[in-house]
């Protein structure tokens, strides 16, 4: 009787026992089998889209009349993080002050010269972990592989060059970085042109599933160039090209640009870290840079800590991942246009965010530079860390007014 009521409201059947709770579908479904009879556990798991297993343990409750509580919550190994919810948080802080990035920029990973036993001892040791507390080494290794580390032995991503300055230099960078990273007070970012991009048909080793044909040589031609402004906090990118040279007025008005587009969300700065390396046209002793970044400083009223990584190392600064995914972006098509070049800038995309990009039209004079005398009276109101006075320079505004200009 049971058989034929089923299966003439059979979708009535299912519609209200999908709409019972776990342990109420279960003994709805061993009453049925119940009073089907022999067969009655296959018949209800058949008709009902269940396991037998179901059936069985709601027969057991039906008879006993005590409810099994399920525990899906308890199923299966849990991941590491629910026991040691900041592990990723401290396996980044070991190892990304100790990473670079890919120097032919074929990839957005970071590749890092410490071994997971490494990174395990130094848990341990600077982060106050037990041995027996963490994880595996396989499981350690499959963690750094998900934060975007990747061990590779190839020379090439290796500093070619030590300055005896590097080992102290990286030593102060940390340092400040780690001091300052929970200020909110405190803005750092990091800055760096990339290398003019060519406009034409050319491959650029890209693949393309359309067919298109590049010229077989690179010829001499227009170019644009790529300068970039990273919020290392919060990720938020801004990409400005240009077609001259990267000038000293040119990284100072799209600092500038860019502290403007975000006045609203700055106005509790109080201090601006600005990492880069230390190139010819931002380097620490370039006088028309120091007297455009004392006049920045002057006039938003904050305080400016030019921090630059040491010699042959720039790859460490956090900005140099971005040109990575730009080139990743568009290296399967053909930059013959320079509104081709900025349609892939803004489709890029970094830390699941589109950038914002901006064409910078002016033409900048190149050749600028203070006589000694008057770059004299600005050394006034910066003060430059004694024994590395290149990397590490501090604008200070107190004698400001006292400059005889």
């Amino acid at each position: 009787m049971i058989h034929e009521l089923i299966k003439k409201s059979k979708d009535f059947f299912k519609k209200g026992i999908e709409m019972l709770e776990n342990c109420d579908k279960r003994i709805i479904l061993a009453a049925i089998s119940e009073e089907y009879g022999y067969g009655g556990s296959t018949f209800a798991a058949k008709e009902f889209n269940v396991s037998r297993d179901t059936i069985r343990k709601g027969r057991h409750e039906l008879r006993t009349g005590i409810r099994c509580e399920d525990a899906f919550n308890a199923r299966g190994r849990k991941k590491i993080e629910a026991y040691l919810p900041n592990i990723k948080d401290d396996i980044k802080d070991i190892i990304d002050s100790q990473s670079q990035t890919d120097p032919k920029f074929d990839s957005t990973r970071l590749y890092t010269r410490l071994t997971t036993k490494e990174v395990r001892n130094q848990l341990i040791q600077t982060k106050n972990y037990t041995d027996e507390e963490l994880p595996t080494n396989q499981t350690l290794n499959n963690k750094i592989n998900e934060l975007g580390y990747q061990m590779k032995r190839v020379q090439k991503v290796k500093p070619l060059k030590k300055i005896p300055e590097t080992d102290a230099i990286f030593e102060k960078l940390h340092e400040i970085h780690n001091e300052t990273k929970d200020d909110d007070t405190v803005l750092r970012i990091s800055i760096d042109a990339k290398a003019a991009v060519k406009i034409g048909n050319y491959s650029r080793n890209g693949k393309s599933r359309n067919g298109r044909k590049a010229l077989n040589h690179d010829f001499k031609g227009k170019t644009i160039t790529p300068f970039g402004i990273l919020n290392v906090k919060t990720k938020d990118l801004m990409l400005y090209f240009t077609r001259t040279k990267s000038t000293a007025d040119f990284i100072i008005d799209i600092i500038e640009d860019f502290w403007l587009s975000n006045k609203d969300s700055f106005s509790n700065i109080k201090t601006l870290i600005v990492n880069s390396d230390n190139g010819p046209e931002n380097r620490s002793h370039r006088t028309q840079f120091i007297k455009r970044i004392v006049e920045f400083a002057n006039k938003y009223s904050v305080t400016i800590k030019l921090v630059y990584y040491p010699p042959y190392h720039s790859k460490y600064n956090p900005i140099e991942r971005v040109w990575a995914a730009l080139e990743q972006n568009w290296n399967s098509d053909l930059l013959d246009s320079e509104e081709t070049v900025i349609k892939f800038a803004k489709t890029m995309t970094w830390d699941e965010k589109h950038p914002i990009v901006k064409t910078v039209e002016k033409v900048y004079e190149l050749g600028k530079k203070l006589t000694p005398k008057v770059m004299k009276e600005y050394e006034k109101v910066i003060d430059r860390l004694q024994g590395l006075e290149d990397w590490f320079v501090t604008i200070s505004l107190d004698s400001y007014d006292s400059l005889l200009l």
